[in-house]
């Protein structure tokens, strides 16, 4: 076994790998970017090396920082985790060059099943089913022989980037251009592959483990079928939908998959199976890597799936056959991610002000977490995944609702609150689970205003901050607030609140409010309710709101400065990447004007009227917080005016 692993990562994966590390007495060595020098991982390692400087998207990219880095402190191997270089067949072989053993499969695997097109070739040939499809250069002639509607994938990525879901064949030339586009921006590779669309379809994956030895198991699937733009955010294991005999037909299906690119460690073999028929499952592709969703894999099986790609990485042989994986109980897990689903799920950030994780009996949080972490718009927004185990899914079900609904992050608005409804849709329920149920259904599942109880206990902590401090015993009575009259009928004192976004209220203070430091108690309407509270937020079930005090004369003063409808501010803390327009440009309705970039996401700022840009506060490559000004368009009536 090793005596220093490098992990070659950050986040909440990071963290997760150091653990089994340090259980099994292997030392780790954290990396980090000049945003990173105070993250969770970097303090949990027995040792962490700087491998900036900025740009500090790019630090965890730089091959040569990471193998000086893996030099310096004696690691014989490196962790990749998942994202940034754990599917790079480069980067792999580069650690190979310098006597280093990469954790995961050879570079030759990689390569192999990274690409798409020749993964589907190599796995039919080996028997495994695939999706009737194409690739180029017959691409549009397949399309349209195959018939609407199809999807267009390309051929060197994954994460759901770059795929085009197209229904109307008359767009189709379109639709691959904008792939090949958005496939050559995030990948290098514009090669696309087109594949028959399975309407409804379900997203489930079998994990394998496979050793030097030629020893290749499968530790049964995961239904991964709730996804929002492609992305997976809830995952369980087992599946309600397969049989035990289908269950064993796809795992050897897996196996063989593996045992075709001649496989070694830890791999995910993806499946698309249609909801009616499960039985008809075919292959969409294989990652050589670990998988975000792995802990549930490892909670119904009792495998740790860190320590064994470690041990295989080490030329152990695996002491375990297929007949003896048993799987217990059921495991589903909840993404965390930085977004905000009451803006569209645009990408959020922030410090994190309080914070407060689910444990206990059955709950498992694997998180990159502090309080004080600063959560900025550089990378992936997953925060943290809480996953749970119980006997039997209904119990599963219950126990993950209840644990996201005692999960805080206030500072940083995440999607706590929307997985937990997610998780009591009746479709969920029910097991009725398609890869499209989550975007039909997102907008019923995010509330259209915030509940009177919030601005509430916003009063009461405004109330709470004026109470005078008593001196030598006695209170003045006329520095009490509590809207005091002649002839002692007490008054409602109303205090102005405003959640970003949203027009301010005018609210009442409730009478036996209870304020500490770290919480809020109101009742409303005969019900009492409870909040975490912190610098501004309140949190309640996985939800938050930043609430703030609002000055109706400073604000009639500053006119557009204060959220105004000529004032454009920005939607997501990120990165202003193109400026289009100067102070002075006259400008129409709906025009384009800046875009902000966070997380990889691109949001576009269009004039919300015709009319002339009368301020203009940043540049190309400026950093912006949320809601922060960007310009202001006067309208033209008013210039007229």
């Amino acid at each position: 076994m090793f005596d220093t692993v490098l992990v070659a990562n950050r986040g909440e994966i990071a963290v997760r790998v150091i653990r089994t590390l340090r259980a099994m007495g292997v030392r780790s060595v954290a990396v980090y970017s000049d945003a990173d020098a105070d993250a969770r991982h970097v303090r949990e390692a027995d040792t962490a090396v700087r491998i900036g400087p900025p740009p500090a998207a790019e630090s965890y990219l730089s091959v040569p920082a990471l193998l000086d880095a893996a030099a310096r402190t004696g690691a014989q191997a490196v962790h990749p985790g998942y994202g940034f270089l754990a599917e790079n067949a480069g980067f792999a072989q580069a650690c190979a060059d310098a006597g280093l053993v990469f954790i995961g499969p050879s570079a030759s695997a990689i390569s192999l099943m990274g690409d798409k097109i020749t993964a589907k070739k190599t796995v039919r040939a080996a028997g495994v089913p695939v999706v009737p499809g194409a690739a180029d250069p017959e691409l549009e002639a397949a399309a349209r022989e195959l018939g609407a509607p199809v999807l267009l994938k390309p051929s060197a990525g994954g994460g759901g980037k770059g795929m085009r879901l197209v229904r109307d064949l008359s767009t189709l030339t379109d639709e691959i251009a904008a792939a090949r586009r958005e496939a050559r921006s995030s990948f290098g590779d514009d090669t696309l592959l087109v594949e028959r669309w399975i309407d409804r379809p379900r997203h489930i994956e079998i994990q394998v483990l496979a050793d030097a030895h030629g020893n290749v198991i499968h530790l049964g699937e995961r239904e991964c079928s709730l996804q929002r733009r492609h992305q997976k955010i809830i995952e369980e294991a087992p599946s309600v939908l397969l049989t035990p005999e289908i269950r064993a037909a796809m795992g050897a299906a897996a196996v063989e998959a593996a045992r075709s690119c001649g496989y070694v460690g830890a791999g995910t073999v993806e499946f698309i199976v249609p909801g009616g028929d499960p039985a008809s499952y075919y292959f969409m592709e294989m990652n050589t890597r670990l998988q975000v969703e792995h802990p549930v894999t490892e909670l119904i099986t009792g495998v740790d799936l860190v320590e064994w790609q470690l041990r295989v990485a080490a030329g152990e042989p695996l002491p375990f056959r297929q007949e003896d994986i048993t799987l217990t109980g059921w495991a589903i897990e909840a993404r965390i991610c930085a977004e905000d689903p009451s803006r569209g799920f645009l990408p959020s950030g922030g410090t994190v002000l309080a914070l407060s994780e689910p444990a206990g009996d059955g709950v498992r949080t694997d998180s990159g977490l502090s309080q004080g972490t600063e959560v900025s718009s550089l990378y992936d927004p997953m925060l943290s995944k809480v996953i749970v185990h119980a006997p039997d899914r209904p119990t599963a079900l219950r126990r993950l609702r209840a644990a996201l609904a005692d999960t805080v992050t206030l500072g940083v608005p995440t999607n706590a609150g929307f997985l937990r409804r997610l998780l009591a849709h009746e479709d969920v329920v029910a097991g009725a689970l398609d890869t499209g149920l989550v975007e039909r259904d997102a907008e019923s599942l995010v509330p259209d205003e915030v509940p009177p109880e919030v601005y509430a206990a916003a009063a009461a902590v405004r109330l709470a901050g004026l109470a005078p401090v008593p001196r030598e015993g006695w209170t003045d009575p006329f520095s009490v607030p509590s809207a005091w009259r002649m002839g002692g009928r007490p008054a409602p004192l109303p205090f102005p609140v405003r959640v970003p976004g949203l027009e301010p209220v005018m609210v009442e203070a409730p009478v036996g409010a209870r304020v500490t430091d770290t919480s809020v108690t109101v009742t409303v309407d005969g019900i009492a309710h409870r909040f975490h509270r912190a610098g501004g937020w309140l949190g309640r079930d996985g939800d938050s709101w930043h609430v703030m005090d609002h000055d109706p004369v400073a604000a009639a003063l500053s006119g557009a400065r204060h959220g105004g409808a000529d004032t454009l501010a920005a939607p997501m803390p990120g990165t202003v990447t193109v400026v289009k327009v100067a102070v002075g440009d006259e400008v129409e309705a709906g025009q384009s004007l800046l875009v902000v970039e966070a997380m990889k996401m691109e949001h576009v700022i269009s004039a919300p009227h015709a009319g002339t840009v009368t301020e203009l506060d940043v540049t190309p490559g400026s950093t912006v917080a949320m809601d922060q000004i960007l310009a202001v368009v006067t309208p033209r009536e008013e210039e007229d005016a």
